[in-house]
């Protein structure tokens, strides 16, 4: 799947050519945070897949968690456009594509130890309490 996104005001843009995995939902209080309150719709893809087309995103991570995770934003508009949470992967945040429709809606949930009585998990959808463990 190839597939193009942007921030909010388009000062930057970028290009997904591969293909994409684990299409989630998150419900970490973090994300909370970065979506206005409401669960961060992503999925994966290989870092080597995806490439900025435009502008230079700024980048963010706390230096008070133990896990963090590295942010890219948009300087301008301040649209969350990825983050890289280890070498190799890159999390592709759903509302920045150009055609969200490319989605196919969450194949599980994570961090639902944070969930609000307002979110919403799709039945069916497997849930973990916090990160699915890694083979």
């Amino acid at each position: 799947m190839s597939f193009t996104g942007r921030c909010y005001c388009g000062e930057c843009a970028y290009e997904v050519a591969g293909e994409t995995f684990f299409p989630a939902q998150c419900h970490c209080r973090e994300c909370q945070y970065i979506s206005g309150g409401g669960p961060n719709y992503f999925m994966l893809c290989k870092a080597d897949d995806y490439r900025i087309t435009k502008g230079s995103p700024k980048a963010f991570k706390r230096s008070d968690l133990e896990r963090a995770v590295t942010r890219h934003f948009c300087p301008t508009c301040g649209t969350h456009l990825n983050t890289c949470p280890r070498p190799g992967v890159v999390v592709i945040k759903v509302g920045t594509m150009d055609d969200p429709a490319l989605y196919p809606g969450p194949e599980i949930a994570i961090y639902t130890c944070d969930l609000q009585t307002f979110h919403v998990i799709p039945d069916g959808v497997t849930r973990h309490d916090k990160m699915v463990p890694r083979d």
